[in-house]
């Protein structure tokens, strides 16, 4: 069993920057893809990046592209989510998930086939 625990939501202004982490316990975590998604009140939970797990490539939906970067270390079992030039649209409950299947980068930005997921950080970006 996996537990995740995300942290690092806050109240930011935009074009502000924030780094949210995602901690791994229970096990270890080294060969498990990892991906951030995150839910806007109202909306459904979208796909926001993905690190696949031997860590060689990541991925990002088109609107974080360029100012979100994913990274995991090993070391300490984390995930981190470098948000930087945040957007009021980029509010909303983060969630990292993890998946044990080794699926591929592409198949990573699908809900579908996460076995773990951290219970979420709030992450409000005021205009």
């Amino acid at each position: 069993q996996v537990r995740l625990v995300e942290s690092g939501g806050r109240l930011v202004q935009a074009g502000g920057s924030l780094r949210l982490s995602c901690a791994a316990s229970g096990r270890t975590f080294s060969n498990y893809g990892m991906g951030w998604f995150r839910q806007a009140p109202g909306k459904e939970r979208e796909f926001v990046s993905a690190i696949n797990w031997s860590g060689g490539s990541t991925y990002y939906a088109d609107s974080v592209k360029g100012r979100f970067t994913i990274s995991r270390d090993i070391t300490d079992n984390t995930v981190y989510l470098q948000m930087n030039s945040l957007k009021s649209e980029d509010t909303a409950i983060y969630y990292c998930a993890a998946d044990r299947a080794r699926r591929t980068i592409g198949q990573l930005t699908t809900e579908i086939g996460y076995d773990y997921w951290g219970q979420g950080t709030q992450v409000t970006v005021s205009s």
